[in-house]
């Protein structure tokens, strides 16, 4: 058996969700979780993650897309499994407030943001010095960064794959890779609010660094 995540858009009507999973059902795979990820001009876009047998998903989608109005848009497999994403925003907020200078605090913030968004990677860069400040993963070399960074000019590019916010702060960038799964609107709501997190948190641990400096 199989977690995977399908990204499903729908008409946004009642009924049409009860639909979808009853499609689901009907091959013997389970729904773990839903997100809704956006509602608008009649339309939805859910995030579903659905335990089923590798050799049945192909059949899963089939199934699915049977029912009127509803698309798979993406599909991925976790390959850690099913976690309890309700609980993440207080792992975050709890990580940031253990930090105690900024050097920890970009490295917990670069941790965080790769586990709540299922990213490749996770890069902070001094938009200065274009220096790394932070990894999580794998990402492109510094360069790589700061050219995609100023093509961006600072905020989602044309690339749907990769986002960017900025820690303003630090003076730093903070980019995310997730190869093979675009972001969502949703996506860059959360990362938008865990920088904002981090940035109120420097008050605390740069002040404390400060005071360490002159003691």
């Amino acid at each position: 058996m199989a977690i995977c995540v399908l990204r499903v858009g729908m008409p946004d009507r009642p009924g049409a969700l009860g639909a979808v999973a009853s499609r689901i059902g009907a091959v013997r795979a389970d729904v773990v979780a839903i997100e809704i990820l956006t509602r608008s001009d009649g339309r939805a876009m859910d995030e579903i993650a659905v335990e089923v047998d590798r050799d049945l998903l192909p059949l899963l989608l089939g199934e699915i897309e049977e029912v009127d109005g509803v698309t798979v848009e993406e599909v991925r497999t976790l390959p850690g499994g099913m976690r309890d994403r309700r609980l993440d925003p207080y792992l975050t907020a709890m990580a940031l407030l253990e930090a105690r200078n900024p050097a920890d605090l970009l490295a917990a913030l670069a941790v965080r943001v790769a586990d709540e968004l299922d990213s490749g990677w996770v890069a902070i860069l001094d938009t200065e010095s274009e220096l790394l400040l932070a990894t999580g993963g794998r990402p492109p070399g510094a360069e790589w960064l700061a050219d995609a960074f100023r093509r961006s000019s600072g905020g989602r590019g044309g690339d749907p794959e990769l986002m960017w916010a900025t820690l303003a702060r630090f003076d730093a960038a903070l980019g995310v890779g997730r190869p093979d799964w675009a972001f969502s609107d949703h996506d860059h709501e959360r990362l938008a609010t865990m920088v904002r997190l981090a940035d109120a948190r420097w008050l605390d641990v740069g002040n404390r660094g400060a005071q360490t400096a002159r003691g």
